[in-house]
């Protein structure tokens, strides 16, 4: 133990099992301070608003875990480097422990943090602890970034960490007199206008919360997850993505967990292993390739013909009123409950950058401010794939047929019917084409196509076709 007062920096890693950082703060120091500062200099990719009303739970999460291990989370605004010295001085901690993060901003802000720290004598030390295997941990026989997954992935696992995690300290020993601190809700990440009220019929945040979430797919839905994982009216699905985003849950106790039911359920393990392997690989590419959050990472594709008149296109898509049903479906979805099945964020985001042709950015930054789960590698990823411009991206001319889309994984319209009423009369031959419903059996169930529910904003057919014409011309 090296004795004195240590702050340790909470960031997205609001947990207290399997945190290295807290756990090295906890071994070395007398006393120790969980700090949580809200960063007024994020920048365009700082937490959207869905992200915000989870961030705000979660600390409160934390601050009551902490304050039965005898400790508390304090809360500080402003420039993190101005905070972190202020709260250093203040108390005579002589170091700060952080556990690192990946994305352009933050690399760029802690590496400035450790100099300054530094400057003033104080210790940092960062950790490993959002990521099974560090961004440059993994590399091609040629010493390149990787831009392929499944080589990716192979590589990987071989590298995979062993078996273990470290538990929640027992106490976390405060310190004689707690420095100035502010309530969560002076943060304002709670909406004024409460969109979010159907938010918590869905989800638990915290420490706790994820655990649980885990513990209930391990011992069920994971059985079956290799089959039923494209099926969105199916609870088929782990819906850990924020928890591991926050990193209220560490990537290491989820993939310990699942891999020890390889022997019980063994597809179905490997399929969701697979699924955070494509985690890892997002916070690798974008790590190396930190221009891909706002351009494409193959440069021909910055002169794809983009739409530039869609305005009303994309409010009509943004609201889940396209006339396609799975797409609306998704699209409420994901407004009344903050998240969407990643079957259906694949059909919604081709339609939007292959059909209705709008930048692959203007859906970015509407999942990025809807999204409880709004990761920047992910969501950086999973559009470059579907406009294929990223990396493993999909090929230029994969472009999702919503409709059989539809009739494939959700044949008897039971996802549409959820998330689009109108819908729930119509029979399951007409529900994902209600345009195509005779107009006999229209009068019967009382239903009028294009007033109760408005037509296609775009013509599959026709959109397809100028849509490979525009992809061949990069």
């Amino acid at each position: 133990m090296s004795g004195g007062t240590a702050l340790v920096w909470f960031r997205r890693d609001l947990r207290l099992s399997d945190n290295p950082a807290l756990r090295r703060a906890v071994d070395e120091a007398d006393t120790v301070i969980p700090v949580f500062v809200h960063d007024d200099s994020e920048g365009e990719w700082g937490h959207g608003a869905a992200s915000r009303w989870w961030l705000h739970h979660s600390l409160a999460a934390l601050d009551e875990a902490l304050r039965e291990k005898g400790s508390r989370l304090v809360i500080r605004r402003g420039e993190p480097l101005e905070e972190l010295r202020r709260l250093a001085k203040d108390t005579g901690a002589g170091a700060v422990h952080w556990n690192r993060l990946y994305d352009p901003h933050r690399v760029a802000r802690d590496t400035r943090i450790k100099e300054g720290l530094g400057e003033n004598g104080i210790r940092a030390l960062s950790e490993k602890a959002a990521l099974l295997l560090e961004p440059w941990e993994i590399e091609t026989g040629g010493g390149d970034p990787y831009r392929v997954f499944t080589p990716f992935w192979r590589r990987a696992k071989q590298e995979l960490p062993p078996p273990d995690s470290l538990e929640a300290p027992h106490t976390v020993r405060p310190p004689g007199a707690w420095p100035a601190s502010l309530e969560a809700d002076e943060l304002g990440y709670l909406p004024r206008l409460d969109w979010a009220a159907g938010f918590p019929d869905h989800w638990t945040p915290g420490e706790a919360g994820a655990c649980r979430r885990l513990e209930t797919f391990a011992r069920g839905a994971l059985r079956d997850y290799d089959e039923t994982r494209d099926l969105p009216a199916v609870d088929g699905v782990s819906r850990l993505s924020p928890h591991l985003h926050f990193g209220e849950i560490s990537p290491r106790h989820a993939w310990h967990r699942v891999a020890a039911r390889t022997q019980d359920y063994p597809d179905g393990a490997e399929a969701w292993l697979r699924e955070l392997g494509w985690r890892e690989f997002a916070h690798h590419v974008l790590y190396h390739f930190p221009r891909t959050t706002n351009e494409p990472l193959y440069e021909k594709y910055r002169d794809f013909p983009w739409r530039q008149d869609g305005e009303a296109l994309l409010h009509a898509w943004q609201r889940g009123r396209t006339g396609i049903p799975i797409v609306d479906a998704g699209m409420r979805e994901l407004w009344q409950s903050g998240w969407m099945h990643n079957r259906v964020r694949m059909i919604v985001a081709s339609l939007l950058v292959k059909n209705i042709r709008l930048h692959w950015l203007e859906g970015a930054r509407w999942f990025w401010d809807t999204l409880v789960d709004a990761d920047l590698a992910n969501n950086t990823m999973g559009w470059q794939w579907s406009a294929g411009c990223g990396a493993d991206a999909a090929p230029y001319f994969r472009i999702f047929n919503p409709v059989r889309q539809g009739e494939r994984f959700d044949g008897d319209g039971a996802y549409v019917r959820r998330w689009v009423p109108e819908l729930e009369r119509l029979p399951d031959r007409y529900v994902h084409e209600p345009w195509q419903l005779p107009d006999a059996e229209a009068r019967r169930i009382g239903f009028t196509p294009g007033e109760d529910y408005p037509p296609p904003i775009v013509d599959l057919k026709r959109s397809r076709k100028e849509a490979l014409e525009a992809l061949k011309s990069v």
